[in-house]
C-alpha cells in the first residue's frame, strides 16, 4: 500500500475538497465547508494506491474558541494547531486511516513547532473522540448547542506536544 500525504491546491482543488467534504460528511450537510472557508485553511489530502481516501485541514496559530466567543472568532495563538477537519471516506472508515492520519497530523504539528494542537467535533461522532484520545488528546469543555442539523454539543480537545 502506498500512501502519501499532499497539500491540496488551491483554486485548483476546491472543487475536489467540497465534494470530498459531502461524501465525508454525507450524513450532515450543514457541516460543509463551502469554497471560501477551504480557501481560508491549509487542507491536505492522503491519497493511498492513488485515491483520495482522507483530506484534513489546519488553521495555524489560532485556539479554537469560536464556540464561546460572542464574536465567533478563534483568536490567535502562537504556537497553536487547529485541526479544523479530518474526514475519511465512508468506504474506508473502521480500516486504520483514521489512525495513520491523526498520527500524521501529529507529525505534521511536531515537525511545523507547534506545541499544542486543538480540535473539535460533534459529540454524538464517538469514533473521533475515542480516536483523539487514544492519541493523547484530552477533553476541554463540551459546548451545547454548537451544531445546527441537528442541534447538538461540541465536544472540543487538546494535545499538548
Amino acid at each position: 500500500m502506498n500512501t502519501e500525504f499532499r497539500r491540496a491546491i488551491v483554486p485548483k482543488e476546491i472543487r475536489s475538497l467540497v465534494v470530498f467534504d459531502h461524501e465525508a460528511f454525507h450524513e450532515f450537510p450543514a457541516d460543509w465547508f463551502d469554497r471560501d472557508a477551504w480557501e481560508a485553511y491549509d487542507s491536505w489530502w492522503m491519497i493511498v494506491d492513488d485515491r483520495k481516501v482522507g483530506c484534513c485541514a489546519f488553521e495555524p496559530h489560532v485556539d479554537f474558541q469560536e464556540d464561546i466567543r460572542e464574536d465567533g472568532k478563534n483568536p490567535h495563538l502562537r504556537g497553536s494547531l487547529y485541526i479544523v477537519t479530518t474526514g475519511i471516506l465512508p468506504s474506508f472508515q473502521g480500516l486504520g486511516f483514521g489512525a495513520l492520519l491523526k498520527r500524521w497530523e501529529l507529525l505534521y504539528a511536531h515537525r511545523h513547532g507547534f506545541t499544542r494542537v486543538v480540535t473539535n467535533t460533534r459529540k454524538s461522532n464517538r469514533p473521533m473522540i475515542k480516536l483523539n484520545e487514544r492519541f493523547g488528546f484530552n477533553v476541554l469543555r463540551t459546548t451545547p448547542d454548537y451544531y445546527e442539523e441537528p442541534r447538538e454539543p461540541t465536544v472540543v480537545m487538546e494535545r499538548r506536544l
